[in-house]
């Protein structure tokens, strides 16, 4: 649409009655009874016209000593940026108060609960609700693995109380939290070399459970111990050294495809993502865009990138066939020339 000039007072008027988000970069409306400095295009009631004064610029109404507003931020450039703003904001709140109402955290961020919950759906692709349910079990999880007890861990998680907790607790951590507890101080790992560099595996009572991928020992360990503080390493014997020549061989792509069990740690909606990645054939790609809609929420496409982020299964979990819209590598855990070689040898593959 082409934007008018508006030169008269009357111009900017009917552009504020209309909210009239083509004037938002031509000037500011300012409310003398309030004191508040608005956009045009700004929700909020009208004022009357006789209260109403008119600026070039946010700069020249906060001279003038008007404030700006909360809801429509004037002083700001760009309204999507706003938005964003607005939900990095709130999920802030939520990780920091895991008490938090949508009434309160809307009030926060200075929009109504119904235009803020679905803003927040519509960026993140999850409700607040949603939100706030997987920060708490984040919590949860870093608690348990740096050993608190059971019930300090889920109160400290934000859970109200631990019968609130425990309805949750299959679908939160895929196993009891003693379990889970015992399960981080049983994981075992050893390190070896594999045709993309060293690998770190680790092996806790229920099967695989981290695979990583480096150059430097050391780095692996401190990623391993991010998760699993308490995981020990092992001698490469026995049973246990077979285990692991299975998982390079797979990884190296000898043919030998990976069939030992696997213990998958994450929340609901990683764990959708990562089936939803492990559907991806050998030699093909996806975008996080058809990722995200391919488990029903085509607008999750910032979370989908995350989940991909927290794959601790490196190959198994194929977050590497994941590429921007425009089929551009973006980033990859353990490093873009990595994912790059795998994508060639998997094409490669399958022309083969």
């Amino acid at each position: 649409m082409k934007h008018v000039a508006l030169s008269t007072d009357e111009d900017r008027w009917l552009a504020v009655l209309a909210r009239d988000p083509h004037a938002d970069n031509q000037f500011v409306f300012a409310v003398q009874t309030t004191g508040i400095f608005c956009r045009p295009s700004c929700r909020a009631r009208h004022a009357l016209r006789k209260n109403v004064r008119f600026y070039p610029d946010a700069q020249r109404a906060i001279e003038a000593g008007f404030r700006p507003c909360k809801r429509c931020m004037p002083d700001k450039i760009d309204p999507q940026e706003q938005k964003l703003a607005k939900v990095e904001q709130a999920c802030r709140l939520l990780e920091d108060d895991p008490t938090l109402t949508l009434e309160r955290l809307a009030r926060q961020v200075a929009m109504s609960p119904f235009h803020f919950h679905r803003l927040f759906k519509s960026i993140t692709g999850m409700t607040p609700k949603a939100w706030q349910q997987a920060a708490r079990e984040k919590r949860l999880r870093s608690a348990l693995a740096h050993g608190d007890n059971v019930t300090d861990a889920v109160l400290a998680a934000g859970f109200p109380d631990s019968s609130s907790y425990y309805r949750r607790a299959d679908a939160a951590l895929g196993m009891t939290a003693k379990q889970y507890r015992k399960g981080d101080a049983a994981v075992r790992y050893a390190i070896g070399d594999c045709s993309l560099g060293r690998c770190l595996v680790g092996e806790s009572e229920r099967g695989i459970c981290a695979i990583l991928l480096g150059d430097d020992d050391s780095a692996l360990i401190n990623e391993l111990a991010s998760v699993f503080p308490h995981a020990r390493p092992e001698p490469v014997l026995g049973e246990f050294a077979q285990r692991i020549e299975r998982v390079i061989a797979s990884i190296d792509g000898r043919g030998v495809p990976l069939t030992l069990p696997l213990d998958i740690r994450g929340t609901a909606f990683q764990q959708q993502v990562w089936q939803a990645l492990r559907a991806i054939p050998c030699g093909e790609t996806a975008s996080y865009q058809q990722v995200a809609r391919s488990i029903g929420k085509p607008n999750a496409v910032r979370a989908v990138a995350g989940a991909c982020a927290a794959n601790t299964l490196a190959i198994v979990i194929p977050c590497h066939r994941v590429v921007r819209n425009d089929g551009a590598l973006s980033g990859y855990r353990w490093g873009t020339a990595r994912k790059a070689q795998l994508l060639r040898r998997e094409a490669k593959t399958q022309e083969d």
